[in-house]
């Protein structure tokens, strides 16, 4: 006893504190379980702990004993942690090295594979592939950021979101005003052309509203690019620390950020189709381009399988992988498994609400699709 006790004292008294780049993000759901995800931003590398695991991490700054740790814990869950597990805790944060003094690893030690330096090339081919158009994405988000982050001040985002609803219920008041428009712009390939173009514009500003936001919100932008798919060409926008900004509200707002520009893209449009002549071409040409462009946008906010990379809804449920967590749980559920009914209360609440939305959404989505392709056939 004697023998053990000054190593207990001193594992005690140590003050352990995570690397200036290892992020934690908030409690996410992962299939049945609460997770937490760490990354290492020097190693890129990133892995899941439970709840109780990042209790501990989370006030591993350097300011606190394990011994004022280990006594929060014991408050919180009811247990004390013994010497043995202490080791083993920081045993595996020293192998992975999260804690400051420990080597950090590189992405090849974290992965067994090639370094950064190896894989930083994007693999290009003539039907799918991505390039970047910036060599410093976080800087370029940051002179974005410089010139146009006034406007997310609540002073000006109240009136701008304020008539975005306006003109919304105008879009819906004249709906079958603005598909006629659709209709007679589809016949004139000049007008077609010129509605393409506004409207692959708005996904590259959606991209870069994506990136304005993120910095906003402590974000780090690692890559702005082209992405192509043949026939589609779009950009895209990387967050690197998207998952660990500091709170859900963040995410959601950097998620969001992209059909709000998209629909923000269109408000000058509506003015010039409200009062631009109604034999004037160009009258067709904007109501199009509502119709189109707010349909745009607001797919991005149906619940299906997420069309944006940011999973608004996924964050809304506070859940990670949502779409493929929801179907694994309604085929547990369909099929009678034990397994459904370990799934904690917020899991199935999260699951069986995102998938009633789902298909609601689905079925809205197809009635609207069948209706508007109705409607542009020749009489």
């Amino acid at each position: 006893m004697s023998a053990a006790a000054p190593g207990a004292d001193a594992l005690a008294a140590y003050r352990p504190a995570l690397r200036p780049g290892v992020l934690l993000s908030d409690a996410l759901l992962h299939g049945a379980a609460t997770v937490h995800l760490i990354k290492d931003t020097d190693s890129d590398s990133s892995f899941k702990v439970g709840p109780k695991e990042h209790f501990l991490i989370a006030r591993m700054d350097g300011e606190h004993t394990l011994g004022e740790i280990g006594e929060a814990y014991a408050q919180a869950y009811g247990r004390r942690l013994d010497h043995t597990r202490w080791q083993q805790i920081l045993r595996m944060l020293g192998t992975r090295g999260l804690l400051t003094g420990a080597p950090a690893r590189t992405s090849a030690e974290a992965t067994g594979g090639p370094g950064p330096a190896a894989s930083a090339t994007p693999r290009r081919g003539v039907l799918r592939g991505s390039i970047r158009l910036v060599a410093d994405a976080d800087a370029t988000a940051a002179r974005l950021h410089r010139a146009v982050g006034f406007l997310l001040a609540p002073g000006w985002m109240v009136p701008l979101l304020t008539a975005l609803v306006a003109m919304e219920a105008v879009i819906a008041l004249r709906a079958g005003e603005l598909l006629q428009a659709t209709r007679e712009v589809f016949t004139n390939p000049v007008l077609l052309t010129g509605l393409a173009t506004l409207l692959w514009f708005s996904t590259a500003l959606h991209e870069l509203a994506h990136a304005v936001v993120a910095r906003h919100n402590g974000g780090k932008v690692a890559e702005i690019g082209l992405r192509w798919r043949f026939p589609v060409l779009i950009m895209y926008c990387t967050v690197d620390n998207y998952l660990y900004l500091g709170s859900r509200r963040q995410r959601i707002n950097t998620a969001l950020a992209g059909a709000v520009m998209n629909l923000l893209f269109l408000l000058p449009f509506c003015a010039l189709w409200l009062f631009a002549p109604l034999d004037d071409p160009t009258h067709d040409a904007f109501g199009a381009l509502l119709l189109l462009g707010s349909a745009q946008a607001l797919a991005m906010l149906v619940p299906l399988p997420p069309l944006d990379g940011y999973r608004i809804a996924g964050q809304l449920c506070g859940a990670t992988e949502l779409a493929a967590s929801t179907v694994t749980y309604l085929r547990l559920a369909a099929r009678r498994d034990p397994a459904a009914a370990g799934y904690p209360r917020r899991a199935r609440t999260a699951y069986l609400g995102y998938g009633t939305c789902a298909v609601l959404a689905l079925v809205l989505v197809l009635a609207a699709v069948v209706a508007a392709v109705v409607h542009l056939l020749p009489a």
